[in-house]
């Protein structure tokens, strides 16, 4: 772009985490609808919450209500729903925040894509692995009965291909064990990687 130059502000990612005692990364949960991405980034916020860290979550489906609420599922539309939501979460990233994002955000590429943006560790991956099987049983919103009998075209899981990731930093299957145990797993990697204090989480037991 021609005539635009960023403008570097005294306060910067480095103060800001300082102040809130932290180290800013983005959480990427992804995986199939019904996997549990949304249901495991709430619990893990609310914990972190609890414990007095800063955080933001951003859900696939609300981000539609504003963000990106025009557009619609083609492959070049979900492909810009992912831009838009990667250039948000590098702007709160820069706030100081731990951000957790849970869309199913089906290709490599476009994950990879929005790793590339954040300097090296400040994008972990977070692959909700639970089987199509359990997904398809759960069907909270009805959605893959509707695609089963063609009323949703290219739903990823049915009629669109799923990439598993090929080296997630996690990967929960939220079919196997309980919340609590899934999230105190998230909590001890951010703790190992300093991400939060572990004296700061201790209180969450």
């Amino acid at each position: 772009m021609t005539n635009i130059v960023w403008h570097q502000h005294p306060v910067d990612q480095a103060a800001r985490s300082k102040q809130k005692g932290q180290n800013p990364v983005l959480l990427w949960f992804t995986g199939l609808s019904g996997a549990g991405k949304s249901t495991l980034a709430g619990a893990l916020e609310r914990a972190l919450f609890e414990a007095g860290f800063h955080t933001y979550l951003l859900d696939g489906d609300n981000v539609r209500h504003g963000l990106c609420n025009d557009l619609g599922f083609t492959v070049k539309d979900r492909d810009e729903n992912l831009r838009r939501v990667g250039e948000v979460a590098k702007l709160m990233v820069d706030a100081g925040l731990v951000i957790l994002s849970a869309f199913i955000s089906p290709t490599r590429e476009e994950r990879d894509s929005i790793r590339a943006s954040f300097p090296a560790g400040q994008f972990i991956e977070v692959h909700v692995s639970t089987p199509l099987s359990v997904c398809e049983q759960r069907d909270p919103k009805g959605l893959y009965v509707k695609a089963r009998s063609g009323e949703i075209a290219n739903f990823t899981g049915v009629s669109s291909p799923y990439e598993a990731p090929l080296a997630a930093e996690l990967t929960i299957d939220t079919s196997k064990g309980d919340l609590a145990t899934q999230v105190r797993a998230l909590i001890d990697y951010l703790t190992a990687i300093n991400v939060i204090n572990a004296d700061k989480i201790s209180a969450l037991g």
